[in-house]
């Protein structure tokens, strides 16, 4: 395997492209090293096969669409109230929109670990890490409601982030008077977090 690791990013981030764009069939090593602007096989040096490409573009995904730690640090000198857990909502809507290609991907590498059972696993041990992440950050922070909270608001916003990224307009105007996301994600917190 070649060992150029700034190459290999730009070919991870070449994949999360392909992948967004075309769905997992068409992300081939071709399609990726034409992506990449590279000549044609590169990426075969860099990737045992496509399982490989699509764990490295998952541990990508998981970089791309990280929380900014200064944020972070910014919004938990807040109070621990249902108004915190909802800034961070928003920040969650917002790294999705801005980085809608590697969100589209995620949602792909979805539909193929449900084809590939040894991505199955691989992707759900990832995914659960992510929930059960955000449930120790709940906790940890002191923030309203518990895990069920937790588990509730991401099945929310994960359905509130399929929709709004992939077909917007099934949300426009599904409830008068609340915009599309920043409304629906605040009647999502206030449905689910309790006031105190």
């Amino acid at each position: 395997m070649a060992g150029n690791p700034e190459r290999r990013a730009a070919l991870v981030d070449a994949g999360v492209e392909v992948l967004a764009r075309e769905g997992a069939r068409g992300l081939t090593f071709r399609a990726v090293d034409a992506e990449a602007g590279v000549p044609v096989g590169t990426a075969s040096n860099y990737f045992t096969g496509r399982d490989d490409l699509l764990r490295q573009i998952d541990t990508r995904l998981h970089v791309r669409l990280a929380p900014d730690q200064e944020l972070i640090a910014g919004l938990m000198t807040r109070p621990k109230d249902r108004s915190l857990v909802a800034a961070f909502m928003h920040d969650l809507m917002a790294r999705a929109t801005r980085d809608r290609t590697g969100y589209l991907a995620l949602l792909e590498m979805r539909l193929e670990a449900n084809r590939r059972p040894g991505l199955r696993s691989s992707f759900t041990k990832s995914v659960r890490g992510d929930l059960e992440e955000g449930m120790e950050f709940h906790r940890a922070a002191g923030l309203p409601g518990g895990d069920e909270i937790v588990t509730v608001l991401y099945l929310a916003m994960l359905g509130l982030l399929l929709e709004h990224l992939t077909l917007p307009d099934v949300l426009d105007g599904v409830l008068p008077g609340v915009s599309v996301p920043d409304g629906l994600v605040e009647r999502i917190v206030e449905t689910v977090v309790p006031e105190g």
